[in-house]
């Protein structure tokens, strides 16, 4: 076995067991062991499409299987059932088959590239043989699907992707790095045709590959305008090689000239600066031409964009025409006053809501004046009294007043003046003083009373 497969089947490569049961074949009834059936299937055709993806591959054959994966003079006898399982689920397909889906186009530039012996697959298509031929490829559709996509991707991103027509030599070089070989690019190529991003067709003895650009859905069939538009691109290349092979032509007859003219051989530096004059006058001959081409390759690329402007314009007013085809002036105006109308008998019901709104403010400021005139009637006597302090007494230190502070924190002495007489005053001193003996006397006598048992 190759080093690549032993890479990839280390782990179980060099179980003895394990590869003992993997190598025998199949049986004939898958139902008289379904697991083991079903674990050898899966362990071969993951193994198989591992092995082609590793190479670069889209294509496998039996015999390059039996080789690939021989291990100690040994080829697995089940590769036949695996091959035709994969066949049946549409894993692989035959490349006759996998052409024939194809336009007629194809056979005609790919005999020789898609199979060694047309005659041999064409017949067992036919007939309609189940047996697997050594010599026949099959096709692994997903590797080739992830090759056209890489294809396209490659091709997008180079240089050539500003034509839309490449041919097919300087396809293969550009896809060098993609597609192991020409087979692998014809593959790729067959899948983007069949999914309509590219065409091929043979101009001349030549074959073209046409890619869908960004933007459209599908590719379109050569033109006689993309068939114009890739000669002015084929000259333009021409004659960039030209003038640039003739600009190193006389840069070499300029330094020939200077080296002749240091040996002194005045003459035939002479003759090399006039060729060197004959050959700058063909390149700039060439690279007015090459001018004329590039303008025209321009107003081609700049028509083309108005073409694309205007089917847009055609589109919009299309869509514009639709979207206004039951819109009049008439009913616009009718909407419009129905509108207004409509305005203004919103503004009529807020009006309304906003007068009931401020009856019920004029109440409120009615009971506010009342209330007011109220607290006006109330006596005079009341707004007399002096203030509570509201400073608190503790001991010092701890928001407590002084002397000073406590003196004049506290209300002043209420005065007024007294209208009562001297008579008066002695008179209510003497009521004082008999009612004061009186309260002395009771005192004394009423320990003794109480002594008194009770009659």
């Amino acid at each position: 076995m190759s080093n690549a497969t032993e890479m990839i089947l280390a782990p179980e490569w060099d179980d003895e067991e394990r590869m003992n049961f993997m190598f025998s074949d199949f049986n004939e009834n898958r139902d008289v062991n379904t697991t083991d059936w079903d674990s050898k299937m899966d362990f071969w055709t993951a193994l198989l499409v591992k092995a082609c993806r590793d190479r670069g591959t889209v294509c496998v054959s039996l015999k390059e299987l039996n080789k690939t994966f021989r291990r100690k003079e040994r080829s697995p006898l089940g590769l036949a059932t695996v091959i035709q399982s994969m066949a049946r689920c549409g894993k692989i397909q035959r490349e006759s088959e996998f052409a024939a889906n194809m336009d007629c186009g194809w056979l005609s530039w790919g005999v020789g590239l898609l199979l060694v012996k047309p005659l041999k697959w064409t017949f067992s298509t036919l007939l309609g043989s189940s047996q697997v031929s050594l010599e026949e490829s099959f096709v692994v559709i997903e590797l080739v699907k992830e090759k056209a996509a890489e294809l396209l991707k490659v091709y997008r991103s180079s240089e050539f992707s500003r034509c839309s027509i490449i041919s097919f030599q300087e396809l293969c070089t550009l896809s060098a790095d993609v597609c192991a070989d020409e087979s692998t690019l014809c593959m790729a190529l067959l899948q983007l045709q069949r999914d309509k991003q590219v065409t091929v067709s043979l101009h001349e003895g030549e074959k073209i590959v046409k890619f869908c650009q960004a933007g459209q859905d599908h590719i379109s069939q050569v033109s006689d305008v993309d068939m114009g538009i890739y000669k002015l691109q084929r000259s333009q290349k021409l004659l960039e090689e030209r003038v640039e092979k003739l600009g190193l032509e006389a840069d070499k007859c300029k330094e020939e000239a200077r080296l002749l003219l240091k040996e002194g051989k005045k003459s035939q530096a002479l003759r090399c600066l006039r060729g060197r004059k004959r050959v700058e006058k063909r390149a700039e001959s060439l690279f007015a031409k090459l001018e004329s081409i590039r303008g025209i390759l321009d107003r081609i690329a700049q028509s083309q964009t108005d073409k694309m402007v205007i089917q847009a314009y055609q589109a919009g007013v299309s869509a514009l025409r639709l979207s206004l085809k039951d819109v009049t002036v008439e009913r616009a105006e009718s909407l419009v006053d129905q509108i207004q109308e409509l305005c203004d008998t919103q503004d009529e019901v807020n009006q309304t809501i906003s007068s009931v709104a401020s009856a019920d403010e004029d109440i409120d400021e009615l009971e506010e004046e009342l209330k007011s005139l109220i607290d006006e009637s109330k006596p005079d006597s009341i707004s007399r009294f002096p203030e509570v302090p509201t400073n608190v007494l503790g001991p010092p230190g701890e928001h407590s007043l002084g002397g000073s502070d406590l003196l004049s924190s506290l209300p002043a002495v209420p005065y007024s003046p007294l209208d009562i007489t001297d008579e008066q005053l002695e008179e209510e001193l003497n009521n004082l003083k008999l009612t004061d003996s009186g309260f002395e006397q009771e005192k004394k006598t009423s320990p003794a009373r109480r002594l008194e048992p009770a009659q």
